[in-house]
């Protein structure tokens, strides 16, 4: 069992609002009324707890996605 943090999403709700969840959870630990503001506070939990940010798009398919750990495959540069 890996002991990594789990990731952290942003996805779109049947009410035209945005959820910001993490991997394995029931409820979404906020709820915002743009995607801007959702990925904003997604993208500080990402980077507090070192670990993925997925951003979906109104399909729910991931359309964007941000490493904040330990990245095994950085880019060069």
């Amino acid at each position: 069992m890996s002991n990594k943090n789990p990731g952290v999403h942003i996805t779109p709700r049947d009410d035209g609002r945005w959820n910001v969840i993490r991997d394995g959870a029931e409820r979404a630990s906020s709820v915002h009324d743009t995607q801007a503001d959702a990925t904003d506070t997604g993208r500080n939990t990402a980077r507090r707890e070192e670990t993925e940010l997925y951003i979906h798009g109104r399909d729910g398919k991931i359309r964007d996605r941000d490493s904040y750990g330990n990245d095994p495959y950085p880019p060069r540069g």
